[in-house]
């Protein structure tokens, strides 16, 4: 089967990506190939569903522009296709003065990313916006929002498919991609398909795939399980909308925090901790092959040389309650250890560079004819539309001379 573009990967960004490109070019012949027998079954669909507003990203970054676009395009798109959602807010709380400069480098930083609504508050004035919330100072940031990106994402394939008459190909998993003369052959376990390009939104296997074509990859992606508890119902009065911590800036994890969901009940958590295998949803998943190749990655093991603290702290929190329930407390004093309830998983697929860096903003590599998607977490979700829009362009851009001068690029846009 022949295809003009083929995209590895039926999560959320692989998605606004068919998507985006089908609004530039709507006679493209577009191939989603998804290695699950549904969408946004990994990352997409294991998120806490939080419409995030840029203020924790450094400006200029492909996160914080990102975000900023993509928040405004989700926000259009769901109003227009009667997507559920809440623009509740949140508080980012500072528990210690150690975190003050922090929360004013974030109030700063949100600033310089457009958020002008953003609000300090004083510790006396919590209360107002969460009554069983404690702090000495914090952020009201009323961009910030709750919704469900599985529904997002089933919107996206629906228009892409019934709209656009794209493809969406579950039970594909990818397994080798053959570059040949002017085209790639990307080849599945019992098929094949060729394409004038390749996309790869494959999340936590995107390195794997970006090595079937690329020799030499100076990133791995590793895993880590955000474990997440949930108030019980009798509890869930103890939070109002979102609550989170001031964030340690060396580390791209926001700490454990308070979330209301779109479909009711709050999730406390995550913890983050190094996944054994990279679908591990559970304490106990485990897959040898997968756990070897993260510790033999030279970046990692100096992650964890650097790390080993916060990273023995963050399984302390997973195996002993008492340990979550304590630093919950220095947002919410009343959560009690009875209160919590288990809640979910998600495994986050995060880059990690070959001399000990954990990538913190998106990061894609372009070829002639693919393109990979390396790392792309939090907040992806949010900017999936604008990250499609990005990729479309410069996928739109490769193929011009395949398709000949005299092809007209629309330039509308969602």
């Amino acid at each position: 089967m022949k295809y003009d573009i083929v995209i590895i990967g039926g999560g959320i960004v692989g998605l606004a990506t068919g998507l985006k490109l089908k609004e530039l070019q709507p006679d493209l012949k577009i191939a989603i190939l998804e290695k699950e027998d549904k969408i946004a079954r990994h990352q997409t669909g294991n998120n806490s569903g939080v419409i995030h507003a840029g203020v924790y990203y450094k400006p200029g970054s492909l996160k914080a522009v990102n975000c900023r676009k993509g928040y405004q395009q989700l926000i259009d798109f769901c109003d227009r296709e009667g997507v559920k959602y809440d623009l509740c807010g949140k508080l980012i709380v500072a528990t210690g003065k150690e975190e003050l400069l922090r929360l004013e480098n974030l109030y700063e930083r949100g600033k310089q990313n457009g958020l002008n609504k953003i609000k300090k508050i004083a510790g006396s004035q919590i209360k107002e916006y969460e009554p069983h919330a404690n702090g000495i100072a914090a952020i009201h940031v009323p961009y910030t929002g709750i919704i469900d990106y599985k529904e997002v994402s089933e919107k996206y394939a629906e228009i892409f498919t019934r709209r656009y008459h794209g493809e969406i190909i579950p039970d594909s998993k990818v397994v080798d991609i053959k570059i040949g003369n002017n085209e790639a052959v990307v080849l599945t376990q019992d098929n094949y398909y060729t394409s004038k390009f390749v996309i790869n939104t494959a999340g936590l296997y995107s390195d794997k795939i970006a090595a079937l074509t690329q020799k030499s990859l100076d990133v791995r992606i590793i895993p880590f399980r955000g474990e997440y508890s949930e108030l019980t119902s009798e509890k869930s009065y103890l939070v109002k909308n979102l609550i989170y911590p001031v964030p340690d800036p060396k580390f791209p994890f926001l700490g454990v925090h308070f979330t209301r969901m779109i479909h009711g009940g709050v999730e406390a958590g995550p913890n983050a901790v190094w996944a054994f295998k990279r679908e591990g949803y559970h304490k106990n998943s485990f897959n040898y092959t997968e756990f070897w190749e993260s510790l033999a990655w030279p970046g990692f093991r100096k992650v964890m040389r650097q790390h080993w603290k916060m990273g023995f702290g963050e399984y302390y929190r997973s195996y002993r309650k008492t340990a979550l329930v304590k630093a919950l407390q220095r947002l919410v004093p009343e959560v009690q250890e009875d209160d919590l309830k288990t809640g979910g998983a998600g495994v986050r697929a995060q880059a990690c560079n070959r001399n000990g860096g954990l990538v913190d903003d998106f990061l894609i590599l372009e070829g002639r004819y693919v393109l990979n998607v390396l790392n792309a977490p939090s907040p992806a979700a949010t900017a999936s539309l604008a990250i499609g829009e990005t990729i479309a362009r410069k996928t739109i851009a490769k193929l011009i001379p395949a398709k000949g001068a005299k092809r007209k690029v629309l330039t509308r846009s969602a």
